[in-house]
């Protein structure tokens, strides 16, 4: 976190920059969605708690999955060779499936990272500064992205 703005001027100054930083890198509307409260009032550790959860989130919603974190990337998104419920490619080619499982890890890494700490940690003791707060809810643009393009695969045998 930065210093706190003194003045109102001061506040809406930096919420400019951010707004500005964050509309050059066009963060996913739902990133902002989850944490604009959060940005607005500098608070980076809640936003990135926030941004983490909206990936699960949007997950949960393509799949109507009830799990959370690395279980629910698994459920969503399976293992080789098992067909999964959403896939981020055709899933036709090796690179096609190292890329699914590559997505998979930086989600999982972004639970893993960004959320839980968050989740569990006390805020004075898990400090979150601007930049790390932008370059996560990039992250997370990039997963909403391409969550949006991804494709419910054909049911699961016995489902």
């Amino acid at each position: 976190m930065t210093d706190p703005a003194r003045t109102v001027g001061q506040a809406a100054e930096r919420a400019g920059k951010l707004r500005s930083e964050l509309e050059r890198r066009r963060v996913h509307p739902d990133v902002l969605r989850f944490c604009r409260a959060e940005l607005l009032q500098e608070n980076y550790f809640h936003a990135v708690l926030e941004a983490s959860k909206s990936v699960a989130e949007k997950v949960r919603a393509k799949t109507g999955l009830t799990t959370d974190g690395s279980q629910l990337v698994d459920d969503a998104f399976g293992k080789k060779p098992t067909l999964p419920l959403l896939a981020f490619n055709s899933l036709q080619t090796d690179s096609e499936w190292s890329e699914h499982r590559g997505l998979m890890n930086i989600m999982k890494g972004v639970f893993s990272a960004f959320r839980n700490p968050t989740a569990h940690e006390p805020k004075v003791s898990w400090h979150v500064t601007e930049q790390d707060a932008l370059d996560l809810l990039t992250l997370a643009s990039l997963l909403h992205r391409r969550l949006d393009a991804a494709v419910r695969t054909a049911p699961r045998s016995g489902q």
